[in-house]
C-alpha cells in the first residue's frame, strides 16, 4: 500500500471517528443548573465544546480502526469475495 493511500484511508478514518465521538460529554443548557442563555443563542447549543478533546479521542479511535483496516489488508482476513452475499450475478448471452 502507497503512504498516499494510508494518509487518505486514515484521514477518512479521523474525520468518521470525529463525528461519532462528538456528542460524547457534551450538555445542553437544560442539563446545567444555573446557565442561562443568552438571547440570540439557540437552547439546543452545547455549553461545553471541547474541540481538543474531541480531536484527541478521534485520533485514539482512528488509529485503532486503521490499524485494524491494515492488518486486514495484510492478513486478508476479510476479503471481497467474503462479502459477495447474492453469489455471483447472472451471465446475459450476447445474441449477435
Amino acid at each position: 500500500m502507497q503512504w498516499t493511500s494510508i494518509v487518505a484511508i486514515y484521514g477518512l478514518f479521523w474525520v468518521l471517528s470525529a463525528f461519532l465521538v462528538m456528542p460524547f460529554g457534551l450538555r445542553t443548557p437544560d442539563e446545567v443548573e444555573g446557565y442561562v442563555v443568552e438571547k440570540g443563542h439557540a437552547t439546543s447549543a452545547p455549553v461545553n465544546f471541547r474541540p481538543k478533546l474531541i480531536a484527541k479521542r478521534a485520533t485514539i479511535l482512528a488509529v485503532v480502526l486503521f490499524g485494524l483496516y491494515y492488518v486486514n489488508y495484510a492478513q486478508q482476513w476479510i476479503t471481497v469475495d467474503d462479502l459477495n452475499f447474492f453469489g455471483q450475478p447472472p451471465v446475459k448471452e450476447l445474441g449477435y
